[in-house]
């Protein structure tokens, strides 16, 4: 039989729904791990006053932005995930938004994989820590996120052109 648009589409949602799972559920043990191995101890230092492995309960956003405001972020989440759906949805099915639709699993991914952590626990458990440059301590979701997000901005000012990315609006 030969694949059509449609099956071949199907498909795709299938494997990025499949992708999405497995980098959540990997996202979720790291943290069951950090909170097993890591919380109420001294950090794992991996190399002196460089990296290592820190227990954190982040209960805000990136760098403590927004401390204990967890209705604001379901609500953004919920929003974030249901925009990038429709624009996943909209996307052309070919091989040309391949790298496209890898930053939206990335993405998805990552913003999934926080989000049960605090619909469920109330924060999210970060622990990676760059000492060395004094980061602020992260998560193998945010890892997620800060990918996708520069491989949107390079494939954007290096890979697509203007009239590639103007799908949302076209009918499909």
């Amino acid at each position: 039989m030969p694949w059509n648009s449609g099956t071949k589409r199907k498909k795709g949602y299938i494997l990025a729904a499949g992708l999405i799972i497995l980098l959540t559920a990997a996202d979720q043990l790291t943290k069951v791990a950090a909170d097993r191995l890591l919380k109420f101890r001294e950090p794992f230092v991996i190399l002196q006053d460089i990296f290592q492995l820190e227990y954190l309960e982040n209960r805000g956003a990136a760098f403590g932005i927004l401390q204990n405001r967890q209705e604001v972020f379901f609500l953004i989440t919920v929003l974030a995930l249901i925009g990038l759906t429709y624009l996943y949805v909209r996307m052309p099915a070919t091989s040309r938004y391949l790298p496209l639709k890898g930053c939206y699993v990335l993405f998805m991914a990552g913003a999934l994989g926080n989000f049960i952590d605090r619909v469920i626990r109330g924060y999210v458990i970060d622990f990676f820590y760059f000492k060395w440059i004094n980061f602020p301590i992260f998560n193998v979701a945010d890892i997620y996120v800060t990918v996708a997000v520069i491989l949107l901005v390079v494939l954007i000012l290096f890979y697509y052109k203007e009239e590639e990315l103007n799908f949302v609006g076209r009918k499909k």
